[in-house]
């Protein structure tokens, strides 16, 4: 599709065929942050279910496959870089579309100033330079320096960008498998320095510690899954455009299922339930903590790998908000000058820029509030990607409704599993509004309006896209012509047994 005109007067387009299948899967992982996200996530989860920690990957696993089923199958019909937004624009209409390709944004702006953060924050504690991690300014302006890089990166080509993402995924998951086969042979040697506990195929019921729990653990479990559809936000650069990001997608949440289960299982194993627990508001230094009693003065490998990790997904979550945001421009639901590509390096410049802009200034905003308060906003996270995966679930069987009835094959991947999954993240966006109802249970613990923290930011972000839509429904009204419809319905056919 056709963006700004360049230098030579002719249309300016996304590179096709940028990247290979490979490429995209890495990107998609990458997106996850998966050492970070295990890091941040395993001490709460631990202290809600203890040893079924594992189990809660399992479980939380379930809906993210179903939503990839999604992405896979809207992805084959219609390949755009905007996917949500595209989709449930074609399948449910301009106003529920445009919703999508805001709450896709919106996450990128909340969470790219943390994953920068915490890449400095680790990065200087592997080299030993604990002072300049402790100082505020010291870590603010070389986290604002990581975001202005990584953005570079994106704008000069999503090649170089590939390959930066390939080195990064390596240096993580070689990191995390020798901090998990330290661990688990210290545990069968009987030389861990923590109450090690003996690994049992048990602790994969995720329903042993009971309900209640459980939804507690699945709504952090669900968050640590979210960022493997950057790959599909690649769809128009990536060769084999109609399969690869989606076929990228799918296999993304599968490897991500085997490495948090694996890992899961040797931290539990190794430290025990007690220490996890005891540690819980940690947050990802719980692997700092563990690195220095497994591996002694090996303890910068665990160190690097969450670095390394917050570094890519610094990156790659640049991505969705930045595609979607010229998706949303080109379809005139946004300002033209968000469609600009670049002549030369052929990326979405200006919408990347200033994805990268408003990211800064949201995160030294909230930094000056207060720490917890940068918590607080990743919390309401859980709240625009439960909204925007279910809505992508319903615009799946919507979509492709007259297919559905063609096989069984069509009935279960296109419609009841998007729409079952569909209805579990909807299920975990309802208690997790009921949860941050409550502001004992923030990090903050102090009260907004009556509520907590994290839920205000939500309904603020929520609220303020709803007026931006209404405000530029006014200004330009191009966009709220279009009328649902189905792009090519051919993929589906071929499918077809």
């Amino acid at each position: 599709m056709a963006g700004i005109k360049g230098d030579a007067a002719r249309p300016v387009e996304l590179k096709a065929g940028a990247i290979g299948f490979v490429d995209a899967l890495v990107i998609g992982l990458n997106s996850t942050s998966p050492a970070y996200s295990l890091a941040a996530a395993i001490g709460p989860v631990v202290a809600l279910v203890g040893v079924y920690a594992p189990g809660v990957m399992v479980a939380s696993f379930v809906p993210m496959l179903l939503i990839a089923s999604a992405f896979y199958h809207l992805n084959r019909a219609d390949q755009d870089c905007g996917t949500t937004f595209s989709w449930v624009t074609r399948a449910m209409g301009p106003w529920t579309g445009w919703l999508g390709g805001w709450a896709i944004t919106m996450t990128g702006v909340l969470v790219v100033g943390s994953l920068a953060d915490v890449a400095v924050t680790f990065g200087l504690l592997t080299f030993g330079l604990d002072g300049w991690a402790e100082h505020e300014v010291v870590r603010q302006t070389l986290t604002v320096l990581v975001i202005l890089l990584m953005t570079a990166l994106c704008v000069i080509g999503t090649e170089l960008s590939a390959r930066v993402q390939n080195v990064l995924i390596l240096a993580q998951v070689a990191c995390l498998l020798a901090f998990a086969v330290v661990a688990l042979y210290r545990v069968h040697a009987g030389t861990g320095t923590l109450d090690s506990v003996r690994p049992s195929a048990e602790w994969l019921n995720p329903f042993g510690s009971g309900g209640a729990l459980l939804t507690a653990a699945l709504l952090l479990g669900v968050f640590i899954y979210w960022g493997w559809e950057s790959a599909v936000n690649l769809t128009e650069e990536v060769t084999d455009s109609a399969t690869a990001p989606g076929r990228a997608a799918v296999w993304s949440t599968v490897i991500l299922l085997v490495t948090y289960v694996s890992v899961a299982f040797a931290v539990v194993a190794y430290a025990g339930t007690a220490f996890l627990a005891e540690n819980a508001g940690e947050e990802e230094f719980v692997f700092a903590l563990l690195a220095g009693e497994a591996m002694g003065g090996w303890d910068w490998v665990v160190l690097l790998a969450v670095s390394t990790s917050a570094l890519a997904s610094t990156q790659t979550t640049i991505i969705p908000a930045s595609r979607t945001a010229l998706s949303m421009a080109r379809r005139r639901a946004l300002p033209a000058s968000f469609a600009r590509i670049h002549p030369r390096y052929r990326t979405p410049d200006v919408s990347t820029w200033w994805v990268a802009a408003i990211a800064i200034g949201w995160y030294l905003v909230v930094k000056q509030i207060s720490e917890n308060a940068l918590f607080d906003s990743l919390t309401a996270l859980s709240l625009l990607i439960a909204f925007y995966y279910a809505l992508t679930g319903v615009a799946c069987a919507v979509y492709h409704r007259r297919r559905l009835t063609v096989s069984v094959r069509n009935l279960v991947l296109i419609g009841l599993g998007p729409v079952v999954g569909a209805a579990l993240l909807a299920w975990l966006l309802v208690e997790s509004v009921v949860d941050m109802a409550d502001p004992a249970n923030s990090y903050s613990g102090v009260s907004w309006f009556g509520l907590g923290p994290p839920l205000v930011i939500g309904i603020g972000i929520a609220v303020t896209g709803v007026v931006l839509m209404v405000w530029w429904r006014f200004v330009s009204p191009a966009f709220w012509s279009e009328r649902p419809g189905v792009a090519d319905a051919e993929p589906v056919r071929r499918e077809e047994p």
